[in-house]
């Protein structure tokens, strides 16, 4: 073989090469070039916790505020406990809450129902979590 069919080859094999190696890289670029930040996560709190006096549940108020960029809809969830911090192993009861159109412009409150609670104790309410929704 010439020593110019030798090049040819060396060439083709080079461009292959780079392709399989840039490929990837190229196309994981192209793909996350249209995904947007993530919004940032309200601020939420727990604004009241009492036990309703007819139903015997016990009911919580949340307060979601959030900054310009984290407009939406959001699904927040609410834990309640007979203390503040449970035992290991304890499983608490949880309500999920939706907070939809949430504005920089105003705080939005919304009330997250739990299940009946004993007589004689009192309830601890928590955030356990905040989602998009």
């Amino acid at each position: 073989m010439s020593a110019l069919k030798w090049q040819g080859w060396l060439v083709g094999l080079m461009g292959l090469a780079g392709l399989l190696v840039f490929a990837p890289l190229g196309l994981y670029v192209w793909a996350s070039a249209g995904a947007s930040a993530p919004r940032p996560r309200p601020d939420v709190r727990v604004t009241s916790c009492r036990v309703d006096p007819a139903s015997h549940r016990v009911a919580a108020t949340v307060e979601a505020t959030v900054g310009e960029r984290g407009e939406g809809s959001y699904v927040i969830t609410v834990e309640f406990r007979d203390r503040r911090t449970p035992g290991p192993g304890t499983r608490t009861s949880q309500s999920l809450v939706r907070v939809p159109g949430l504005t920089p412009a105003a705080p939005s409150y919304a009330e997250a129902i739990g299940p009946p609670w004993p007589p004689g104790t009192t309830p601890w309410c928590g955030v356990a979590g905040v989602e998009t929704g």
